[in-house]
């Protein structure tokens, strides 16, 4: 689809999304309410971003991407305790001075500027059916979004202007007390960094059980199986077979101790081993230990996060997570992790004031395994990052925000071949306009 055609798609549904209200009024003298209310009586699904993302890194030109993405979508209400959801995206970029490389090819003509992975889109974002005729629990059906706990190992990418969605099957259930059931099985993924939909199997399996209303303890289990697919990896010669299944504990929470202030903790452990045909050297362990504490909507907490190495062959990766929030904004290491793991300790700190929400996290990233560097000697020390971050809500449905991400490299990484971690700042001047 051309890129001046965003414009009639988006006011064509908009225009039959208020049809559809118009004819609720006009039929409730005609007996048909229940189906007409069912779509009077939904929710939209709509939104709009405005993105202006400027790139320094050296050696490369400077890149400036403009774009907007426009999501367009309605939930109904339940009818016969079913409803459908069906949401449009449509992303557009109003200048060329980026690569948008996908699915690891670079843009024609682009290679030589920096990475900026939000091309021209246009598809269905979301279409789905839920279910919700058994007590407490809700089927969905379809092309769907998904996040789970902090979306480290399944969430949506919604950072990137193209998102992440699955189709296939989830079942949530909550019919024993304070414990909330998941199950999903997809056949096809869409991800952020490229405009294909993947024919890769993805088995999902999830339990939260609520301590308390701020504290959580959640088991997970999560199959992934590419179905041959392979990915470049870095630091590896060949691209891989990344099937695998991960098994994890998470426990989780801000513990009050008094009106004001709050102990936040976090702890979790995961082992990832290979299935299917997924590369045997695909056996590593995850762990994320967290302390730190609150005050008045205020916080700050030291964390550290460990992707091990098995032996400099493969680092444990989170092929199905929202990256982009982890090890960084700037998404150095989003892309996967180095056959030498990541070891990253990091300081957060941010709070809310009125209308205006703060943020900052500086991180200091090492291997796991000493890594060959440019010179021919080893190192460990991959490079620091520094991010700060300011939303402010105008109203109820406008936010602005900007966000600056500023990485320096540490020992210049060049394990067999492997692009080096060099110096970038990267800004964000974004306006979010959300329909509730």
């Amino acid at each position: 689809m051309k890129t001046n055609k965003l414009i009639p798609l988006v006011i064509s549904l908009a225009l039959g999304c208020s049809s559809l209200v118009t004819l609720a009024g006009d039929a409730q003298t005609d007996g048909d309410l229940s189906f007409i209310d069912a779509i009077k009586n939904g929710k939209p699904l709509t939104s709009f971003r405005l993105r202006y993302d400027n790139k320094d890194e050296d050696g490369k030109t400077t890149a400036h991407a403009f774009t907007l993405r426009s999501l367009v979508g309605w939930q109904t209400a339940p009818f016969h305790d079913f409803s459908v959801g069906a949401q449009l995206i449509g992303v557009t970029d109003f200048n060329n001075d980026f690569n948008a490389k996908q699915w690891n090819v670079n843009t024609p003509g682009k290679s030589g500027y920096a990475l900026i992975q939000d091309p021209n889109y246009y598809n269905i974002n979301q279409l789905y059916i839920d279910w919700t005729g058994l007590p407490s629990t809700k089927v969905r059906l379809g092309q769907q979004s998904l996040k789970l706990d902090n979306v480290r190992f399944i969430g949506n990418v919604e950072f990137r202007q193209v998102m992440q969605v699955f189709t296939g099957v989830t079942v949530e259930n909550s019919s024993i007390k304070d414990l909330d059931l998941m199950g999903g099985y997809y056949t096809r993924l869409r991800k952020a960094t490229t405009s294909q939909e993947l024919g890769e199997d993805t088995g999902i399996l999830h339990a939260n059980y609520h301590l308390s209303p701020t504290e959580n303890l959640t088991g997970y289990a999560y199959w992934y199986d590419t179905n041959n697919d392979k990915f470049a990896v870095t630091g590896s010669a060949a691209a891989m077979d990344l099937s695998n299944r991960t098994f994890g504990v998470r426990l989780d929470g801000a513990h009050p101790v008094n009106q004001e202030w709050r102990v936040l903790y976090t702890a979790e452990y995961a082992k990832q081993d290979h299935i299917s045909n997924g590369n045997t050297n695909i056996d590593a362990h995850y762990y994320k230990l967290g302390l730190g504490g609150a005050w008045n909507g205020w916080f700050a907490r030291f964390d550290q996060e460990l992707l091990s190495s098995n032996d400099g062959k493969y680092g444990f990766y989170t092929p199905l997570g929202t990256n982009h929030l982890f090890q960084g904004w700037i998404d150095k290491f989003a892309a996967s992790t180095p056959v030498e793991g990541m070891r990253d300790s990091y300081i957060t700190a941010g709070g809310k004031w009125q209308d205006l929400t703060l943020l900052t996290e500086y991180h200091r990233f090492d291997s796991d395994k000493n890594f060959t560097t440019a010179s021919g000697g080893t190192g460990s020390r991959y490079g620091t990052e520094w991010d700060v971050s300011a939303a402010y809500a105008i109203n109820k449905q406008l936010v602005a925000k900007v966000e600056y991400g500023k990485f320096r490299e540490g020992d210049q990484y060049a394990t067999n071949g492997a692009a080096r971690y060099r110096n970038t700042d990267q800004l964000w001047l974004t306006a979010i306009y959300t329909f509730n």
